[in-house]
């Protein structure tokens, strides 16, 4: 075959890319293409912070394509007409990519293949490239189940997987001649108008790398002990490099799994958690929107208490620390995304769809399958074995923050309180509580747990 197509998605990189080297393996000549989504932007999902690390990712992608011989061609529109135009101007006979899982990913591969097979033209998608073990590989005992809706059984299972090995990055990656290509978009380009966070993690394979690299020697040992330390922020802060694929997830649990220790043991779990959560929205799709097991839930509407939880006003300092952490860095530690998940659909008993909407708007690693399935684990309505559990964030505080270090970083009207006195300004009196311009609560917490307990009809 003369051509063939590559076309990039969330696999964003060269290291570990099996579309790139089937694609490779299949045409003299390849076409390594990315197709700047109108529809993602249509659907309000090209916000400002992942606009900024995607226009980072494909610049490095495009280095590294051009230190090959090659060059990363870019189109902007609808996904399948543009690849299918490409294909046509380079006669491409197939075209390779990543499967996808969201129920978007699937209507758009589905559409591509038709319009390709229309033309003579073949679509191949390719497992294990966004995830490391492919979704639907694992399946419960019983005919009637097609997905794992229980963690630990699921990760038995995924432990016993054996995965692919991983690929190296190819020496050249030639590509036809005279191919049209757009300049590589920068943020101002893909998100128009767009206000980013003050602090953003710089996008990119390259990036990625190094910072796996720096972890894996100086974290990675400590992260079984460390992974809820707020202040500490001991986590890899890999995620954004995984939902752009800029890092495989496939490599990073061989390099983790040939380390000693119950650091590199814990991270690979949570590589393990996020195929769950894909392996969870490609059976349920709707997922995404729907309750994954609907309480009853009557959600509470009060715009202004949503408001003063965006906003870290909440009255409650851990909490307004991890809503304002989000708001500067595009990025929550995890401990802390589950207190404010916690916090607004189970003590202000709003529906976690207004939070899930919230985090994708400025999460730099906003993925689809781990928000939406992590927010409904915390709102009681996805998979969680214990759905009415509540997390007290005094206590939470008490336990992840104990000297309030990570309450005065992000809340520094209260920088002056010592200890943990930070985690309960209201409990000052008179003028000193007067100095401290600070919220009250939004809401007792005893009256919230009645609230929430009554609503799901636990009492």
């Amino acid at each position: 075959m003369e051509a063939a197509i590559c076309l990039f998605s969330s696999d964003l990189r060269l290291h570990d890319q099996p579309v790139l080297h089937a694609a490779l393996r299949s045409a003299a000549r390849v076409v390594p293409l990315f197709v700047v989504d109108s529809g993602i932007a249509d659907a309000g999902f090209m916000v400002p912070n992942r606009a900024a690390f995607l226009a980072d990712a494909l610049a490095d992608l495009d280095a590294g394509l051009r230190e090959r011989g090659g060059s990363l061609v870019i189109r902007t529109g609808d996904v399948v007409a543009e690849t299918c135009r490409v294909a046509a101007e380079t006669g491409a006979g197939q075209v390779h990519l990543a499967a996808g899982v969201s129920g978007y990913a699937l209507r758009r591969e589905r559409r591509l293949g038709d319009g390709l097979a229309a033309a003579g033209r073949a679509l191949i998608a390719h497992d294990a490239v966004i995830t490391a073990v492919p979704p639907g590989a694992l399946l419960p005992s019983g005919a009637d189940k097609d997905h794992f809706a229980v963690f630990t059984p699921y990760f038995r299972r995924w432990q016993a997987e054996g995965l692919r090995p991983v690929l190296p990055v190819p020496r050249s990656v030639p590509v036809p001649a005279g191919v049209r290509s757009e300049d590589v978009p920068s943020a101002a380009v893909l998100c128009p108008g767009g206000k980013t966070s003050p602090v953003l993690p710089e996008g990119g394979e390259r990036a990625g790398r190094r910072r796996f690299g720096a972890w894996q020697r100086s974290g990675m040992a400590d992260y079984q002990d460390r992974q809820d330390d707020l202040p500490g922020d001991a986590t890899s802060r890999l995620s954004p490099y995984l939902h752009f694929g800029c890092l495989s997830p496939v490599e990073l649990v061989h390099k983790a799994a040939g380390r000693p220790g119950a650091g590199a043991e814990a991270f690979v779990r949570q590589l393990a958690w996020r195929d769950f959560h894909h392996q969870v929205l490609a059976a349920r799709p709707d997922a995404a929107h729907a309750d994954y097991r609907t309480r009853g839930d009557r959600w509470r509407q009060d715009s202004a208490e949503v408001a003063a939880w965006k906003e870290g006003r909440t009255g409650f300092p851990v909490i307004d620390a991890a809503m304002r952490q989000l708001l500067h860095e595009g990025w929550m530690h995890n401990r802390a995304r589950m207190l404010a998940a916690s916090f607004l659909t189970k003590t202000l008993y709003v529906d976690w769809r207004v939070g899930a909407r919230h985090f994708l708007d400025l999460l730099v690693d906003g993925d689809l399958a781990d928000n939406q399935l992590n927010w409904q684990w915390m709102a009681g309505t996805g998979t969680d074995t214990r759905p009415n559990r509540v997390l007290n964030p005094l206590v939470q505080a008490r336990r992840f923050d104990p000297h309030g270090d990570y309450v005065r970083r992000w809340v520094p009207e209260l920088a002056g309180l010592a200890g943990a006195a930070v985690h309960q300004p209201w409990r000052l009196t008179g003028p000193e509580r007067a100095a401290y311009a600070y919220p009250e609560p939004l809401v007792d917490l005893a009256d919230g747990l009645v609230r929430f307990r009554r609503a799901r009809g636990l009492e």
